[in-house]
């Protein structure tokens, strides 16, 4: 077995990468996912390390000692900072000549060929659904015999057949003793959830066919893939042994709630677990559960859902095919509301169909619904995604890149009556729209008041808060990026 590094690499400073993010950029406020799609890979390759750079605040010249002690590199690689990633790369085969170095994610996946070509100091990429794949490489088995892996063979690029989806999760070995032996739990902050806290997931993929969303079009796959309710339930037993000062488990599976039975039960057994400790567990939901699961979800310790919402205009959700209707939308948060479980709203500015009057339609629903907290993120053609196909197709692509110089999104899309620049402003008079009123201000206030560590928090996130709206848009010349250079 190689001795294998597992990297999430270093970029900009506070980049939330690809390793655990959804949207792959800077944060409104200081926020980073657990990496654990490389955890788990890191979990079936015995006397692996993984290091997540971003979220340690390490720079290359930190990590780089470490090419010595390793036979084999494997980083996760994202879209926004994949020329980075590549020099991360060449610099620890600078170090060690010897190394074998792989590259994996949602981004590599979807262009195999150009990832593995990007530079001679890759070896092989493992494609989509990578766990075993790069178990395989790692056993130092011939890349002939190894499905899901883009490789070169006399100078020639070969992709090898896919690999099967994964569909007993329950074989797949818990991240939680990686997170243990080589994350600090301290370091994760969502501005929306308890502190600290762990996330991880307990399936893949995702039975809704919205036409942006990057995971479940590369890697995930769209049927929803689970771990039994009892291994849930052990999993969260570690992570109350493991961590034993965590005040929150958020379970990060795209949506947690597609199958309603099974997070029924999952919440009837973790329920008494950590009601017993004073802990809440939060998830990923579509806002169609009705009434009596919802109840069913905070009578046994669920605190929060996070729900993508996207837009407050009908027509929008049916091009994304979000499958969601505005009026059972309604319904779901004023129940929440009614329940007492707090809801964190997603929304995106940009998709198709949008015009300046949707998006004002968009933030009049939010502040109709009213949900605890929001963010608002730029439509984001990943590649990979029928978005990105559907852009490149209209000629909507107007911008190179999906981040700015300090790595906050940048609007990418451009549309005949509504530019690239408008919709940049639209998140921004969003956030302005939805916190800077008297009663959501009041809301917050009452919050803070709750406790001395809620407070100096907030405190917190509302100066990064501010000095992110004031820099977006703003050039600083990438100085956090070229530490990755």
């Amino acid at each position: 077995m190689k001795k294998t590094l597992f990297l999430n690499p270093p970029s900009y400073e506070g980049f939330d990468g690809g390793a655990g993010a959804r949207f792959q950029a800077k944060r409104e406020v200081r926020s980073f996912w657990y990496p654990t799609w490389l955890a788990q890979v890191a979990a079936l390759v015995p006397d692996s390390k993984l290091v997540d750079a971003p979220a340690h605040e390490q720079t290359l010249e930190d990590i780089l000692p470490m090419a010595k002690d390793f036979e084999m590199l494997v980083i996760y690689a994202s879209a926004p900072t994949f020329h980075s990633d590549i020099q991360v790369a060449e610099a620890f085969k600078a170090a060690n000549p010897k190394l074998m170095i792989g590259l994996c994610g949602a981004h590599v996946a979807t262009v195999p060929e150009q990832s593995l070509l990007a530079s001679n100091v890759i070896d092989y990429v493992a494609r989509h659904e990578f766990d075993y794949t790069i178990k395989e490489v790692a056993e130092g088995r011939d890349f002939a015999a190894i499905d899901g892996i883009t490789w070169r063979k006399d100078g020639q690029v070969v992709h090898n057949k896919d690999r099967e989806l994964i569909h007993d999760m329950d074989a797949l070995p818990s991240v939680i003793p990686v997170y243990a032996r080589d994350l600090v739990m301290e370091d994760y902050y969502i501005g929306y959830l308890k502190h600290p806290y762990v996330s991880y997931y307990t399936g893949r993929g995702c039975r809704s066919k919205c036409t942006y969303c990057l995971w479940p079009q590369t890697i995930g796959g769209q049927v929803y893939r689970t771990q039994s309710p009892a291994r849930v339930l052990a999993d969260v037993k570690l992570i109350l042994e493991k961590f034993p000062g965590v005040k929150e488990v958020f379970f990060d599976d795209d949506t947690l709630t597609d199958d309603v039975p099974r997070a029924e039960e999952i919440a009837r057994l973790i329920g008494p677990v950590l009601k017993e400790k004073g802990i809440t567990w939060s998830c990923n939901a579509k806002p169609n559960l009705s009434f009596e699961t919802l109840k069913i979800l905070k009578d046994n310790a669920c605190r929060q859902l996070l729900v993508g919402y996207e837009s407050g205009n009908q027509q929008i959700l049916n091009n994304i095919k979000k499958g969601t209707r505005l009026d059972i939308i309604r319904r779901f948060t004023a129940d929440c509301h009614k329940l007492g479980i707090t809801v964190h709203g997603c929304f995106i500015m940009g998709l198709p169909g949008e015009t300046k009057e949707t998006i004002q339609e968009t933030i009049r629903f939010a502040k109709e619904v009213n949900p605890h907290s929001v963010q608002c993120s730029l439509s984001a053609p990943y590649p990979g995604t029928e978005l990105h196909a559907q852009a490149l197709k209209n000629g909507w692509i107007a911008k190179d890149g999906l981040l700015e110089d300090h790595g906050n999104q940048q609007a990418v899309l451009n549309y005949p009556d509504l530019s690239s620049d408008e919709i940049f402003a639209a998140v921004e008079e969003f956030y302005r729209e939805f916190y800077f009123r008297p009663s959501k201000i009041i809301e917050m206030v009452a919050e803070m008041l709750t406790s001395w560590d809620m407070f100096t928090r907030r405190i917190r996130e509302g100066i990064e808060f501010m000095q992110y709206l004031r820099k977006r848009g703003e050039p600083d010349g990438c100085d956090s990026c070229k530490k990755a250079a």
